[in-house]
């Protein structure tokens, strides 16, 4: 069944440089923007990173540097897609740990602070892993009934997100209240539940999970030497440690969080 929607959906999958979001740049952004009413509408965008594609990425995804050649960077796309975007709910295959906080970071890359905050987040592998615990072929096996190889290219994001789309579909079925005995093991057909299938034990503060609440709804540093004490406490104590966030290799969107901390110690 199709979700019902109170707002626009949009289902994307993208392909990137690399994995590190700090240093990746995406190569091919495609969705389907999916209206309340039911219409949907596609776009598939292959985008200059500028700079060479490396050789593993090529093999994976078959996108050459000449394929992206001559095409518009992220920054000339990023206020057409803002203002598509803008309004709307996400829903990808892993997006919330690694397609989204890229996604945002390409934004403020590009100038635009695109507030995913106020965004209803479905990552269609966390409910698949949450529910039964495997990758997106054996997704669609599982919820289609059809091998992903024989309808679909994988490691392509235009082919990657039509199956993407078919598998949360599937899910909804799978998971209507009445199919399923166990409470735990339902999932109403509404973007909040299907938001909190997909959430993780932790909510992260920033999309690369450097900083994460606990259960006080504090925001506790999640890496190195202070994990798991609390960030204000922390940048309190330790005023250098703020300078060597600002200098690191970090995110964006992490620095933008731990400035925040620091503007409120």
């Amino acid at each position: 069944m199709k979700p019902i929607l109170t707002r626009p959906l949009v289902v994307f999958d993208l392909e990137s440089t690399g994995l590190d979001i700090a240093t990746a740049r995406i190569i091919q952004l495609s969705y389907i923007l999916v209206q309340p009413d039911g219409t949907e509408e596609r776009g598939d965008h292959f985008v200059d990173p500028e700079m060479s594609i490396p050789q593993e990425v090529v093999e994976l995804t078959h996108i050459t540097d000449d394929m992206v050649k001559g095409q518009p960077t992220f920054k000339q796309l990023a206020p057409a897609l803002q203002q598509k975007f803008e309004g709307c709910d996400f829903a990808g295959y892993n997006s919330n740990y690694f397609d989204i906080p890229l996604l945002a970071e390409e934004f403020l890359r590009a100038g635009i602070f695109f507030d995913f905050s106020k965004v209803r987040c479905i990552d269609v592998c966390s409910i698949f892993k949450n529910m039964e615990r495997r990758n997106l072929a054996a997704a669609y096996k599982f919820y289609c009934g059809r091998k992903m190889e024989d309808d679909f290219q994988a490691h392509l994001a235009s082919e990657d997100t039509e199956a993407t789309w078919k598998v949360l579909q599937g899910q909804l079925d799978m998971y209507a209240p009445g199919q399923q005995e166990e409470p735990e093991r339902q999932m109403a057909n509404d973007v909040d539940s299907m938001a909190a299938a997909s959430a993780s034990k932790y909510k992260n503060v920033d999309f690369a999970g450097r900083l994460v609440y606990n259960e006080k709804g504090e925001k506790v540093i999640n890496f190195g030497k202070y994990k798991g004490q609390v960030a204000k406490e922390v940048l309190r104590r330790d005023p250098s440690y703020y300078s060597w966030i600002m200098q690191g290799d970090f995110t964006l969107n992490t620095k933008m969080e731990f400035k925040k901390i620091y503007a409120g110690c």
